[in-house]
């Protein structure tokens, strides 16, 4: 397929792709911890003032905008690490059904 739009070259950012596990603690329980499962390209974008205005009507808002090559993998329970900056994903949506790119909804985690 060809990358129509560009999108390929804005993706500058590498970022990694987490996922919670969980450690035994030695006593019987467990601790839990976020490991990588990937490392990707990403574009990452500040969410629009009024993307964030709609968002919180409802809910928590969305804060940005990060796209990266499709993956099946990639849910809400994993969380995106750029840095030290890390991203809790809000929703992934498969961009026009076509398993091209994945555009991510995040909320930067304090």
């Amino acid at each position: 397929m060809a990358d129509t739009c560009g999108e390929f070259a804005k993706m500058k950012h590498r970022v990694s792709l987490q996922a919670v596990s969980q450690v035994s603690d030695g006593q019987g329980g467990y601790t839990e911890s976020w490991a990588t499962f990937a490392t990707v390209w990403a574009s990452i974008r500040p969410a629009k003032g009024y993307e964030k205005f709609q968002a919180a009507q409802l809910q928590t808002p969305v804060t940005h905008k990060i796209t990266i090559r499709y993956r099946s993998d990639v849910t809400t329970k994993h969380r995106i690490l750029f840095g030290t900056r890390v991203f809790g994903i809000k929703e992934a949506l498969n961009r026009d059904e076509a398993k091209q790119y994945l555009d991510i909804q995040a909320i930067e985690q304090q």
